[in-house]
């Protein structure tokens, strides 16, 4: 917090948040696709589903996080009032690169909105992409589940990103992430609950702690010390589910399952 001024300290960490949590293949990717732009400028380096998804994914949400807490914390006394404006946008950039893998902070998160607080869990929630350093149920996942709705509210029986189909099994895969790490959060966040109800915590502040536990995150409202001993007991354990994953901690508990020699008959049911 005493650098959130320094623009030498902010953008080097922020550079190597973002690299840290855009996955070792789209680094490699990347470095490819430059390579041989240097050696051949004619050639055309053909970049992956995977990493269009990841890039264009992490720069929008790089961009909406960065206005989001603009404006909520402009006036905040707290955080971004005493800072001048281009000082507002280098906090409010950092914060925004920040919630969705590092845990650095230059802010103050306990003076922070609620409005900012919120904004924070999405972002933490959502976290950084497959095969990096940051947990969240990925930007992938997220992508892959906002392609759905504008597939179900288009009419389309098919999910298209890049001018490519996804497959059903994919789709069924980010689905499953998303609901188990909605459930663990929630299960996380009713038993800290439960066992602090005479401490009066903020639900907002409940809420962060279970997020940024699952999503590995590090950030805090400054509560965790004040929290019983359950509770913490409840944060280390979301935070192992959120760092192994659900569906690999699922797999490894129910074992492999065994092909299934029965397919049954479709049938349709209202939905929505």
């Amino acid at each position: 917090m005493g650098y959130v001024t320094s623009p030498l300290l902010n953008f080097t960490v922020i550079v190597l948040i973002i690299f840290g949590g855009i996955g070792y293949e789209v680094i490699m990717e990347l470095y490819l696709g430059i390579r041989q732009r240097l050696l051949n400028k004619k050639a055309v380096f053909n970049f992956s589903l995977h990493f269009k998804l990841v890039t264009s994914t992490t720069l929008f949400l790089l961009l909406i996080g960065t206005l989001a807490f603009f404006q909520t914390e402009y006036n905040n006394p707290l955080t971004l009032q005493p800072l001048s404006l281009s000082e507002r946008l280098l906090a409010a950039f950092f914060q925004s690169v920040t919630t969705r893998t590092a845990g650095f902070n230059t802010l103050d998160t306990a003076g922070m909105t609620t409005a900012a607080l919120f904004i924070t869990i999405a972002l933490m929630f959502i976290g950084a992409s497959p095969g990096s350093t940051g947990g969240g149920i990925k930007t992938t996942t997220s992508r892959l589940l906002i392609s759905c709705t504008t597939a179900a509210l288009q009419g389309r029986d098919e999910i298209i990103c890049y001018k490519r189909q996804i497959p059903v099994s994919l789709i069924i895969k980010a689905i499953g992430v998303a609901v188990g790490s909605l459930l663990v959060v929630i299960i996380s966040t009713t038993l800290i609950t439960l066992s602090d109800q005479g401490q009066n915590f903020n639900f907002i502040r409940i809420f962060f702690e279970a997020v940024s536990a699952f999503a590995t995150v590090g950030l805090s409202t400054g509560i965790t010390a004040e929290l019983s001993l359950p509770s913490k007991i409840v944060l280390i354990g979301t935070m192992y589910i959120g760092r192994v994953g659900i569906l690999l901690l699922m797999a490894a508990i129910r074992g492999t399952p065994e092909p299934q020699a029965i397919r049954y008959p479709e049938e349709n049911l209202l939905v929505g």
